[in-house]
C-alpha cells in the first residue's frame, strides 16, 4: 500500500510545486538535469511505505553527503544523447548503414537536417561517455568504483568504453562508415545499457544535488523501523526552509500517542506542526530531514487541517468544512491505519463554546487509537485542563510568550504543561488599530 497525503495536507505543508520558491520540492531541487527533476518530482509524489526501501535510499544519499564528487555532465548533451537513445534502431548493421545513407542522401540532395540531428546524437553520447570514463577512473583511483552506489554504473560504463569495436571513440572526424559503425554500437548494440547509463547519471544527479542541500543545511537521515515498532522519536525537529530555525525535540509511541498544543498568536504552534508532518513525509521519501536524530516506525499515512478553506461552490461554510475535514480524518483512523494527523486549532470556525466542547470530544476519542499519532493545537486551553487526568495518553506541551514592555516575545521552544497565554488584543492594541477608529 501506498503512503497517503490528500492534496489538503499537501498544500497545508507546502512540499509540492516546482513553481513554488518556498515549497519542500524547490529546496531539494537543486539538480542540473531535467532528468533528475522529473526523477525528484516522481519521488515526491510517491513516498515510500517499505522500511528498507526507505533505509536503503536514505543510506544512498547519506553515501553522497560522505563522498561528494562533482557532477562533470553537459545537460544539453545528456537530452540530446536521450531524444537520440530513443530514436533507435532494429539493432542491425544492415538497418544502421541503411537509415544514415538515407539520411545522407537526403541531406545533400533537399537540404534535410536528420543526418545532422543523426551525428549530433551521435556525438553527445560520446562525449558523455568521455565524461563518464574520466569519472570512472577517477573512482577507481579513490577505490569507490566498487561502492553500492557506483557498482551497476561503473560495470555499464567499463563494458562499454573497453569494447574494441569502439575504437573511433576519439577520432575528431569521421567517415560515412565510420558513422554507421558507431550508430550501429550505440543504437544497437549498447542501447539498453546506455538507456540504464542515463537514468543512473539522472539518479547519480538527484542524489548529489539532495545530499548537498542537506551538507549545507545540516540535515539528517532518518532510521525506519517496521510498523509494529509504533514510536516516532525526532530530536533537534525544525523547519527546513528555516536556516535559523529553534529546534524541538518529540516523541510519539503506543502509551503517548497525543500531544496537546497550547500557545498564543505567533508563538509558534503552526510552524512546529508544519515542521513536524514535513519531516514524517521526507523521512517516508527516503529524504534528509530537518532534525538532528530521528527513528520513527513505518506510518500509512498523513493527514492535515491547517488551512482549511470554505466551499463556496458547495455553499460550505468554514466551520462545516473543518467539520468534513475531521470527519474525512476519523473514517480512516477507524479503518485501523496507522496514520499521522495534525489539527491545527480545531474548530475555529463556530463559537467558543462549540469549540471547546468539540475539541475535547474529538480529543479524548483519538486517544482510543493508539496506532496512529496526534498533533491537536488550540486557543481554548480550558480544554487541556479538562483532558488532563493524569493519563499518559496525552501529551501537554506549549510553547511560551515572554513580554518585554508590553510588546510579546517568543522562544519557540516547547515546554511541559498548558499555557494560559492570550496576547490576540495585545497585538491589535500594539499595532494602533483602535486609535485608528
Amino acid at each position: 500500500m501506498s503512503f497517503i497525503a490528500d492534496k489538503q495536507t499537501l498544500d497545508d505543508l507546502s512540499l509540492l510545486g516546482k513553481f513554488n520558491p518556498a515549497s519542500v520540492f524547490s529546496l531539494f531541487n537543486q539538480v542540473k538535469t531535467r532528468g533528475a527533476e522529473k526523477l525528484l518530482d516522481t519521488m515526491f509524489l510517491h513516498p515510500l511505505s517499505d522500511v528498507e526501501a526507505i533505509n536503503n535510499r536514505s543510506a544512498i544519499f547519506r553515501y553522497f553527503n560522505e563522498h561528494p564528487v562533482s557532477f562533470p555532465f553537459d545537460e544539453k548533451q545528456l537530452e540530446r544523447m536521450e531524444s537520440y537513445m530513443d530514436e533507435g534502431g532494429d539493432g542491425s548493421y544492415v538497418m544502421a548503414l541503411w537509415e544514415l545513407g538515407r539520411k545522407k542522401i537526403a541531406a545533400v540532395l533537399v537540404k534535410d537536417d536528420t543526418y545532422e540531428l543523426t551525428l549530433t546524437g551521435i556525438d553527445s553520447s560520446i562525449a558523455v561517455l568521455k565524461a563518464c570514463e574520466k569519472l570512472l577512473k577517477q573512482l577507481e583511483q579513490e577505490g569507490r568504483d566498487k561502492d553500492q552506489p557506483w557498482m551497476k554504473w561503473s560495470e555499464i560504463v567499463r563494458t562499454i568504453t573497453t569494447d574494441a569495436r569502439l575504437k573511433d571513440f576519439y577520432k575528431p572526424s569521421r567517415s560515412l562508415m565510420e558513422n554507421v559503425r558507431l550508430h550501429h554500437m550505440l543504437t544497437g548494440v549498447f542501447r539498453s545499457q546506455l538507456k540504464m547509463l542515463l537514468e543512473l547519471l539522472y539518479e547519480t544527479d538527484l542524489y548529489l544535488a539532495v545530499a548537498g542541500v542537506a551538507k549545507a543545511k545540516g540535515f539528517s537521515y532518518a532510521q525506519a523501523f517496521p510498523k509494529e515498532r509504533n514510536m516516532l522519536e525526532a530530536k533537534g525537529l525544525r523547519h527546513p526552509g528555516l536556516d535559523k530555525g529553534v529546534a524541538n525535540s518529540l516523541s510519539f509511541n503506543t502509551a503517548t500517542n497525543v500531544l496537546f498544543l497550547t500557545g498564543a498568536n505567533m508563538a509558534g504552534k503552526s510552524t512546529l506542526m508544519k515542521s513536524t508532518g514535513i519531516l514524517i513525509y521526507l523521512a517516508h521519501m527516503g529524504f534528509p530531514v530537518a532534525a538532528t536524530e530521528v527513528k520513527f516506525s513505518v506510518l500509512d499515512g498523513i493527514y492535515s487541517s491547517v488551512n482549511v478553506p470554505d466551499d463556496l461552490n458547495k455553499g460550505y461554510s468554514h466551520f462545516y468544512a473543518e467539520v468534513l475535514r475531521v470527519k474525512k480524518v476519523a473514517e480512516e483512523v477507524a479503518t485501523d491505519k496507522s496514520l499521522f494527523v495534525i489539527f491545527d486549532e480545531l474548530f475555529k470556525g463556530t463559537n467558543v463554546k462549540d469549540a471547546y466542547d468539540a475539541t475535547l470530544a474529538v480529543t479524548e476519542a483519538f486517544t482510543d487509537f493508539t496506532n496512529c499519532f496526534f498533533i491537536i493545537s488550540t486557543h481554548i486551553f480550558e480544554v487541556g485542563h479538562a483532558l488532563n487526568n493524569g493519563g499518559s495518553q496525552i501529551a501537554f506541551e506549549f510553547l511560551p510568550t515572554i513580554m518585554n514592555n508590553n510588546v510579546p516575545q517568543y522562544t519557540y521552544q516547547l515546554q511541559k504543561g498548558i499555557t494560559t497565554d492570550r496576547q490576540g488584543m495585545i497585538i491589535i492594541e500594539n499595532e494602533g488599530i483602535l486609535d485608528m477608529l
